[in-house]
């Protein structure tokens, strides 16, 4: 399979299906892959995010080289809401070592904050940084203040998972 022709026609779910399972647990086809997400013209690396982050989560030791690039990834100007939301999206399942987590979490907390990102990324950028804040206690202050204060205006699904972030870090300080 050629990925990059792939992503030149319009992707479907069987065709991101198809992409993965090419892929499976190979390194030089999820390099291939990664190139494009990371390289690709705009609507190449906007095609590449989706795939790219089922594969993420079927196999997530393939993402480790390229982590530090993908990160920084996130805060390319102008950069499409797809890349970033499935991008944090595999973020939440993946365990970030703790060379990228200061740079993820300021990532995630400038989404979580800013008042323009669509709420998928807000939503998966609040996970990322519930998850790490398990490893770090002192940034569940922060996280809790920023989603009380978002609550009464965000958008169902940010009430939802605000709401459990909150039930679930209140248990782990008892």
């Amino acid at each position: 399979m050629n990925i990059i022709k792939e992503l030149s026609k319009d992707l479907t779910k069987a065709k991101r299906d198809k992409i993965v399972a090419y892929i499976g647990k190979d390194k030089e086809r999820f390099k291939e892959l990664i190139e494009a997400f990371l390289n690709g013209p705009y609507r190449q690396t906007q095609r590449a995010a989706w795939p790219l982050s089922y594969a993420v989560k079927e196999h997530p030791f393939l993402i480790k080289p390229h982590l530090k690039r993908v990160i920084r990834n996130l805060n390319t100007p102008a950069i499409h809401d797809a890349v970033k939301r499935n991008t944090v999206r595999f973020l939440q399942s993946i365990d970030i070592p703790s060379s990228l987590q200061g740079e993820a979490l300021d990532t995630c907390f400038k989404f979580l904050q800013s008042p323009k990102e669509p709420i998928a990324i807000k939503v998966f950028s609040m996970t990322v940084i519930a998850n790490l804040a398990k490893q770090h206690p002192e940034l569940r202050n922060e996280l809790k203040t920023i989603i009380e204060d978002q609550m009464p205006f965000g958008s169902a699904g940010f009430r939802s998972r605000g709401g459990k972030i909150l039930k679930q870090m209140e248990k782990t300080e008892r």
